[in-house]
């Protein structure tokens, strides 16, 4: 019963938010990332992605998809960031709350933005004997400027030590503030108005490639900014795999399509997929969906703060075993934000302890035969009392597309 108020919640209509967010939030951000700096004993954290400086700037492009450039903020262990980026950004920039904005003709093949880096590290860190500069370096983070140059700007830093801030930031950004969570919760409902749409243009007969190119269309009719995954598969009574482009072959009678997109408002993903039978459905895949519903129910009605995340891997796994079905191989969930996956992952491996606010899917897979897998995925939020959807619960038997054959 409390589960069928919480897909009722989800499902009304929400009023629209502005985008981007009070200057306060972005404040409050900072200070959050100099409070770990403070335990890390970090003099100056150097971000180079694209979601974090989002996250901390609000400055948001596409303008990513070019990699000619790098960018950079730095955050002082107290007082404000400091944008180091090429000049064709500052515009964009200045229209937020970072005042500090110093910038550099890009690209430059000899210097590019190497020199100004440097001179704002050593501004930042003036007076300290052995300043100790922090960035991002472990899983699920890049850096994004030339291997060379990094090296250079280490090298012209010394005697500044340079260590691992990879907690540092993700302690920080895997707990959403409310703002967060109402953008990934538009995200979700545009992906939501696109699957109720799938019978429009799904159907026996059509070819699979079709099949995506109308999804992507629908997500950007319903409200998406961009739609940077689709992904799927489709298959006699399951599919092989689920990160396959889409190819030419016809939808046929008695396959299951999935597919799965990470539709983005705002800078916010969401991340889910939705399962069709083509003409019918065939026993085992029937008995694969109602195992993989019934782990999800599972994982709702028990999932709380504390758990870890190896814990949720576990639940998910007991529950697909007690209703007959074998869990897929790999992750079976993780957190969700600003990128399309972000940390913690659902393995038996991943320490991680949940905590309230983290935004996460679950995503539990079976396979229902050698080189035949049902996978099912779902956002939540979790809440101090358990998981609160983010995407509308989706139906516990599989919708079946086109007549019968």
């Amino acid at each position: 019963m409390a589960l069928d108020r919480k897909i009722e919640q989800t499902g009304k209509h929400l009023p629209p938010l502005s985008r981007g967010f009070d200057p306060l939030e972005y404040a409050e951000r900072v200070a959050g990332l100099q409070r770990q700096m403070a335990q890390a004993d970090l003099d100056v954290l150097l971000l180079t992605s694209a979601a974090d400086l989002y996250y901390v700037s609000g400055f948001l492009t596409r303008f990513w998809e070019s990699p000619a450039r790098p960018w950079f903020l730095c955050i002082p262990a107290t007082g404000q960031p400091v944008a180091v980026i090429p000049a064709i950004g500052a515009e964009l920039m200045g229209r937020g709350w970072i005042t500090d904005i110093r910038t550099w003709d890009a690209p430059d093949p000899s210097d590019d933005g190497v020199t100004l880096l440097v001179d704002t590290l050593r501004e930042l860190t003036e007076g300290r004997r052995q300043p100790r500069i922090g960035t991002p370096m472990g899983l699920e983070t890049h850096l994004r400027m030339p291997l060379a140059d990094y090296h250079r700007v280490r090298d012209m830093t010394a005697p500044a030590t340079w260590q691992d801030a990879t907690d540092v930031v993700q302690r920080v950004r895997e707990i959403k503030s409310e703002a967060e969570i109402a953008k990934i919760r538009v995200a979700c409902g545009i992906a939501d108005r696109a699957f109720a749409r799938v019978a429009d243009f799904a159907d026996v007969g059509l070819p699979l490639d079709g099949v995506f190119r109308q999804f992507q269309r629908v997500l950007l009719e319903e409200g998406a900014d961009w739609v940077s995954y689709t992904a799927g598969g489709a298959g006699q009574c399951g599919y092989g795999d689920v990160i396959s482009p889409a190819d030419g072959r016809l939808l046929q009678s008695g396959d299951v399509l999935m597919l799965d997109t990470g539709a983005v408002w705002d800078g916010y993903f969401c991340d889910f997929d939705r399962n069709y039978a083509i003409g019918a459905v065939a026993p085992d895949t029937a008995a694969a969906q109602a195992a993989l519903s019934a782990a999800i129910d599972h994982v709702l009605d028990t999932l709380r703060p504390g758990h870890r995340a190896c814990d949720v891997h576990r639940l998910l796994c007991e529950q697909l075993r007690q209703h007959g079905a074998e869990p897929g191989g790999g992750r079976l969930g993780h957190g969700l934000g600003l990128t399309l996956t972000e940390w913690p992952s659902f393995t038996p491996l991943d320490q991680t302890e949940l905590r309230a606010g983290m935004v996460l899917t679950l995503e539990p897979g079976v396979e229902i035969a050698p080189g035949r897998c049902l996978v099912h995925e779902e956002n939540i939020v979790l809440r101090d009392t358990g998981p609160e959807l983010l995407s509308t619960r989706a139906p516990r038997l599989l919708p079946v597309l086109g007549a019968q054959q």
